[in-house]
């Protein structure tokens, strides 16, 4: 309990930590209720987690998805007698590890970050005895940001996290700023830390494929009728959501079409795409089956916004009336309809809108700071590969043209900074080439700039006049620091420009996107999708 006189010596929050036993159950729930009472002094929470620490002689194979696991190094292969920090603390270069199978490999926890929607079940198996230790986590309610932000997970220690609320790849904008006069109160959890065994001479990963069993045992009970705090309410004083998303987008369809598998989700009223910044309530989220039916089962009794977004489309869905849950709710919501942002028909385009940097070059990592489980998939996560730009354009910066370039070979996957010297870096600008045969003088021409991820970065459009004054500039964005923790996208960020036609020729055109800021390796953005647009049409 906190009062004044502790002051200066912890947080201004109660705690109250719980764990809970079920007879027959083999593992326990542990969650937390924080409260801030109004007239308490201000208060930043910027990361909270429940941290669980494992015999290290023991657990040394960890699993967090079914493609995602491994035999770790040891904790003492990180110290400074076995290994080589890098560009920053987390990651180490494995130089005289106890086991020479590791030597050469770069460690480092941001490697095994997911997504929230991923986070359901991830842990450790001891060889001897065969024991698995995991994590089950049935909801995501308590988390900010949606079902893209990521969390940590499990990396070496062996440590196994579970991440109630952090600012990783999205920054200070997800900070839970409390005021000196509200009222605040959250319940992180329940998660279940499940143990379970095998017999000598079975296969160690039957473990892992119990623990995903398990997890699907507990999502079906979920929300926990055995949870005794009233901060909790169980099934029947929850609510539920129900209705269709439609997309309508005129240059793909005169009708609307259905948002197959879109995100649909319950957060704070906002303004739309605001839930990616909402910390301090609960989010609920599903996506919409392939007629873009949904439900959403479970919700706390509040207000809330409907919010969606559509792999496939730009931009950002909001319902625009608030939606009120009581105890019991059972509301059918009918259909919605998305009008995804659109000006004109498209006059090229580079990537595909799905909030992720994925699907552009992602060079091979250098061959001295390796993590062996990426080689082969999910490359972005290895370490360094921001060098790799310098060296693929050692003189001059990316040029991208339409209807020649591929944007799955020729568009690195991120526009970082070049290294000049040991100690300074530069800006960088790419260029986009294009022919318009025709061009209207007296028109607005839209370029759409949706951006996966902005870390201290400030991006500058200029069209044709490489040295003219900007047309468009975002101002200082970003502090996911995406490109050194290995992710593909942050923040979600839109950005519409208008080009006016008379900037604009009839044959050759270059669009320069210019990178200003140049104070480390990390400062640069990731683009989810660029298009440019022609003139609206008259009405």
């Amino acid at each position: 309990m906190w009062n004044s006189s502790l002051e200066a010596k912890v947080v201004p929050l109660n705690f109250d930590k719980r764990y809970v036993m079920l007879r027959g159950s083999s593992g326990f729930y542990t969650y937390a209720i924080y409260e801030h009472l109004r007239g308490w002094p201000a208060f930043d929470l910027d990361n909270t987690r429940i941290v669980f620490k494992l015999t290290r002689q023991k657990f040394r194979y960890m699993a967090i998805a079914d493609n995602r696991q491994r035999y770790m190094p040891l904790p003492e292969d990180r110290s400074p007698e076995r290994g080589q920090t890098l560009a920053y603390p987390e990651a180490v270069l494995l130089v005289h590890p106890v086991e020479p199978e590791f030597e050469g490999e770069v460690d480092d926890k941001y490697a095994y970050s997911c997504e929230s929607k991923d986070i359901g079940v991830h842990g450790w198996i001891s060889a001897d005895p065969l024991i698995g230790f995991w994590q089950i986590t049935p909801s995501n309610e308590f988390r900010t940001g949606g079902p893209l932000k990521q969390f940590l997970t499990s990396h070496v220690g062996p440590t196994n996290l579970g991440v109630m609320h952090s600012t990783h790849y999205a920054g200070a904008d997800v900070t839970i700023k409390i005021g000196p006069n509200e009222p605040w109160k959250k319940v992180y959890g329940p998660v279940f830390a499940y143990v379970n065994s095998l017999s000598d001479g079975r296969d160690p990963l039957s473990l892992w494929k119990d623990a995903k069993k398990q997890m699907m045992n507990e999502v079906h009970k979920w929300p926990y009728d055995f949870i005794a705090s009233e901060d909790f309410p169980p099934s029947k004083q929850r609510g539920s959501v129900g209705g269709r998303l439609l997309v309508l987008e005129r240059y793909v369809s005169n009708a609307t079409i259905s948002a197959e598998g879109a995100y649909v989700g319950l957060a704070a009223p906002g303004e739309a795409g605001s839930w990616q910044l909402e910390s301090k309530g609960y989010q609920f989220w599903t996506k919409t089956d392939e007629g873009g039916n949904f439900t959403i089962n479970g919700i706390r009794p509040g207000d809330y916004n409907l919010y969606a977004w559509v792999p496939g489309f730009i931009g950002d869905y909001k319902f625009n009336s608030v939606i009120n849950i009581n105890s019991g709710s059972n509301i059918d919501i009918g259909d919605l309809v998305y009008e995804a942002p659109r000006n004109g028909s498209t006059l090229w385009e580079i990537g595909f809108p799905d909030r992720s940097a994925a699907e552009f070059y992602i060079p091979d990592a250098n061959p001295k700071y390796i993590n062996k489980l990426y080689l082969k998939q999910e490359r972005y996560r290895q370490y360094g590969l921001w060098e790799r730009y310098a060296e693929l354009y050692p003189k001059a910066d990316l040029v991208f043209t339409v209807g020649k370039s591929n944007h799955t070979t020729d568009w690195f996957f991120a526009q970082v900074t070049r290294k000049k010297d040991n100690t300074t870096y530069e800006g960088t600008t790419w260029q986009i080439k294009f022919l318009l045969d025709e061009v209207d003088e007296r028109a607005a021409y839209k370029l759409r700039l949706a951006l996966a991820t902005a870390n201290v970065a400030e991006l500058e459009v200029r069209v044709n006049e490489p040295n003219a004054n900007p047309l468009f500039s975002t101002g200082e964005i970003g502090k996911d620091n995406t490109i050194a923790r290995h992710g593909i996208h942050g923040l979600y960020r839109l950005f519409n420009v208008d080009i006016p036609g008379a900037q604009l020729l009839i044959g050759k055109n270059t669009i320069f996107l210019t990178q200003t800021a140049s104070n480390s390796p990390f400062q640069g953005v990731m683009y989810d999708y660029i298009r440019l647009e022609g003139p609206a049409p008259p009405h």
